[in-house]
């Protein structure tokens, strides 16, 4: 939701009941468009770049689950958002100072009292190649399958409305075509890496998602129907200061149709034993204009376990006390056969 739109409608016990009405059903206008994200997004590479599919420094592959619950003080049924994932380095053999990256990502969401539901299924093929012994090239696709439906027992209307509460008993404008879509959705990314040395890792990335524009609306075909594009940029480093400490700055931007989304902040992985095998992170992230996120976490023998929580600086606060969202994410990393020599050179312990 824009701020514009968020402004007008927070100042009145109508604006309130409107803002709610909004946020469960999530169908009018810029609203459908958005897609599910996380605070945490380095931990969702494979929704955040097809090209991250196999772009792992430190191991052969990784497993990853996350889990966000948004909006539990201010709505009855909170927003709920599950992913797991997989992806690997395969072919490293057969080619020439590069490697395939195969992966899949699982994404679901149940949102508000209209129970609208999204299941997500892709699979991802990224081709990586070394440019000289400093620097790598990715580019990346994936093609997945979405469900989104919808159950309207519960909604209500805004022409539902009757100066002081929602009457059901009202009659509505409001008519669904269909109460479940399906559709194939088309995702593509680069990826351009360098790291001079062992203490130095800078990697940006560009994706573009919903690229075949599919179709996604409960109401009557229209014009108006069709995903937008999605553009993601980001830039992130792990810079080792010290025998004790790699910090990891990041920048994230997303933009689709009227709404964008910037994330910045840092990471540091404190080390606590004498070869990394356990870690300490910390770090603040900041959604502008909108939440600043603290996060906290640990890494042990290749697990790396976060929370992080969203606290409400927009005017959203008025109504759900700066309390936003509570995020959790745990990542396994390892190797098919043992540790080997890596092409790319990641700072670590």
């Amino acid at each position: 939701m824009n701020g514009s739109i968020k402004n007008k409608i927070t100042g009145s016990s109508f604006g309130r009941a409107l803002l709610l009405w909004l946020l469960s059903f999530g169908l009018g206008g810029n609203i459908i468009s958005q897609d599910l994200h996380f605070s945490q997004f380095f931990s969702s590479p494979l929704s955040t770049n097809p090209a991250n599919t196999g772009f792992i420094p430190d191991a052969d592959y990784r497993l990853g689950a996350q889990y966000r619950s948004q909006y539990n003080n201010i709505m009855a049924k909170p927003y709920r958002t599950y992913s797991v994932f997989g992806d690997a380095q395969v072919m490293r053999d057969k080619l020439d100072n590069g490697w395939i990256g195969i992966g899949g990502l699982m994404m679901s969401d149940v949102a508000g009292s209209g129970v609208l539901k999204s299941t997500k299924l892709y699979g991802s093929l990224a081709c990586h190649q070394m440019l000289g012994n400093t620097s790598l090239l990715s580019a990346g696709f994936n093609l997945g399958w979405v469900n989104k439906s919808i159950s309207i027992a519960d909604l209500k209307f805004p022409d539902q409305f009757n100066g002081h509460f929602f009457d059901n008993q009202l009659p509505t404008a409001v008519a669904l075509e269909n109460t479940s879509v399906n559709y194939f959705d088309v995702q593509a990314g680069v990826n351009y890496a360098i790291f001079p040395n062992e203490e130095i890792y800078i990697n940006a990335g560009y994706s573009m998602h919903h690229v075949n524009q599919a179709k996604e609306s409960f109401f009557a075909a229209g014009v108006n129907d069709r995903i937008p594009l999605r553009h993601i940029g980001f830039v992130n480093a792990k810079l080792k200061m010290n025998d004790k400490l790699i910090v990891s700055p990041n920048v994230f931007y997303s933009n689709q149709q009227y709404a964008s989304n910037l994330v910045l902040g840092s990471l540091a992985n404190i080390n606590l034993a004498e070869a990394g095998e356990r870690q300490l992170i910390v770090g603040c992230y900041y959604r502008w204009k909108d939440a600043v996120i603290p996060m906290v976490g640990w890494e042990m023998n290749k697990f790396e376990l976060i929370f992080s929580y969203d606290v409400t600086l927009s005017a959203l606060k008025n109504y759900n006390a700066g309390k936003g969202a509570l995020e959790c994410s745990l990542i396994r990393k390892g190797d098919f056969s043992g540790p080997a020599v890596k092409q790319t050179l990641c700072p670590s312990f």
